[in-house]
C-alpha cells in the first residue's frame, strides 16, 4: 500500500482490501464530456489498475465550463478528447493503464471495448448507445452505471445483470425522437453533471470492491430546485432486454445515413422515429439557431450547419459528405 492511496484505505467502505480490489479493477468508460471527464478523474485518482476512455468528439471552446480535464491549449491544438484525458491522466497517475480511444461505439465494435471490463460506466448523450451498453453489459454479464445530466437536473441507476431491472425497463419507448432534451438544445450547468458524476464513480467503486451497500434504486436530482429522489424501478416483463433479446447488437436500432448522390448531402434515418412532432421540436431549437417550418419540413441551420427535418424523423444535412458528421449533428439537435 503506498502513501497515494493511504487516506482512501482509512476509509472502512474500501480498506487495505478493497484497494487492492480496486488496483486489480478493469473501468471501462464510453463519453468523456462532462460526466466522463469527472469519472475518469474520480476512478483514477483511486487507482483503478485500468481505465479505458471511449469517445468520438474533439474538444470545443463551449466544452471548457464543465469538463474538467481540459484547457484551452487542448483546444487549439484540436485534440480528440479521449487522446486529450489520456495524456492529462497519466500525469496523475503513472501507476495504473490508462487508454484512450478515439472512436465511435457502435454494434459493431461494443463488445469488443468492454470484453473483460468489471464495470462499465455510461457518460453518453444519447439514448441509442446507452441501449447499445446496455445489450452488450446484459449479455456479457458485466455491471454497468447509468448516468445523464442536462440543464439543471440529473439521473442515475446501477444495472447489474441478473439482479437489477435493466436500462431497457426504464426505457420503455426508445422510439419518440426530437422529445428528449439535449445540453445542446437545454444547455446545462456544471454542478448538475459534476453530482452525477460524482454518484457514477462512487458506484463503479462499490462494485468494484463488492460492496453491500450497491444502490438498486433510480436516482433523480434538481440542483437548482434543490431536489434528491431515490425511485424503486421494477423489471417488465415484456423487456426484450432482460428476455436475451440484444436488438442493439444487431444494428436494428441503428442510425442510418447515407451520401446522396450529387447532392453534397447526407441523409439520417433513426428507424425507431414514428411520428416527430415539428413544432415542439421548432421550439427547442430556436434557441440554439434559425428554424422556419410548414407541415411537411423544418428548415434548421445553425453556425454553418443546414438542416431538413421532416415528421417521419429523417433529416438532410447539407453541404457535406461527412456521414459521421451528420449523423454527430442529428444526434445534438433531435437526439437519439
Amino acid at each position: 500500500m503506498t502513501d497515494r492511496y493511504s487516506r482512501q484505505a482509512l476509509f472502512p467502505g474500501i480498506g487495505k482490501e478493497g484497494q487492492q480490489k480496486l488496483g486489480q479493477g478493469f473501468a471501462v468508460i464510453i463519453g468523456c464530456g462532462a460526466l466522463g471527464s469527472l469519472i475518469a478523474s474520480a476512478l483514477v485518482r483511486a487507482g483503478v489498475g485500468k481505465v479505458r476512455i471511449i469517445d468520438r468528439d474533439f474538444i470545443e471552446y463551449h466544452n471548457l465550463h464543465r469538463q474538467v480535464l481540459y484547457d484551452e491549449d487542448d483546444v487549439r491544438n484540436e485534440l480528440p478528447k479521449a487522446i486529450a484525458a489520456e495524456r492529462h491522466l497519466k500525469k496523475v497517475n503513472s501507476s495504473i493503464e490508462i487508454e484512450g480511444i478515439v472512436a465511435d461505439v457502435n454494434f459493431t465494435n461494443i463488445e469488443k471495448f468492454v470484453h473483460g471490463a468489471n464495470v462499465i460506466l455510461d457518460a453518453l448523450d444519447n439514448m441509442e448507445t446507452r441501449l447499445l451498453i446496455n445489450d452488450a453489459a446484459l449479455k456479457l454479464r458485466i455491471p454497468w452505471v447509468y448516468g445523464g445530466a442536462v440543464a439543471s437536473h440529473g439521473m442515475t441507476m446501477n444495472i447489474i445483470p441478473g439482479e437489477t431491472p435493466c436500462f431497457r425497463c426504464i426505457a420503455a419507448n426508445p422510439g419518440r425522437r426530437g422529445l428528449f432534451l439535449t445540453c445542446d438544445t437545454a444547455g446545462v450547468i456544471s454542478p448538475a453533471p459534476w453530482i452525477v458524476a460524482s454518484l457514477q464513480a462512487a458506484e463503479a467503486m462499490k462494485i468494484l470492491v463488492g460492496a453491500k451497500e450497491v444502490n438498486r434504486q433510480l436516482v433523480v436530482l434538481d440542483v437548482w430546485e434543490n431536489t434528491f429522489h431515490r425511485l424503486k424501478v421494477e423489471a417488465r416483463k415484456d423487456c426484450p432486454a432482460c428476455q436475451g433479446k440484444y436488438e442493439s447488437l444487431g444494428g436494428k436500432h441503428r442510425l442510418r445515413a447515407t451520401s446522396l448522390c450529387g447532392q453534397s448531402a447526407v441523409q439520417v434515418l433513426d428507424p425507431r422515429v414514428g411520428n416527430l412532432a415539428l413544432p415542439d421540436l421548432a421550439e427547442r431549437l430556436k434557441e440554439v439557431g434559425t428554424v422556419s417550418y410548414n407541415d411537411y419540413i423544418l428548415h434548421f441551420t445553425v453556425d454553418s450547419n443546414e438542416m431538413l427535418i421532416f415528421p417521419d424523423g429523417r433529416a438532410i444535412v447539407k453541404n457535406t459528405t461527412n456521414e459521421t458528421l451528420a449523423k454527430g449533428l442529428y444526434a445534438k439537435y433531435i437526439g437519439t
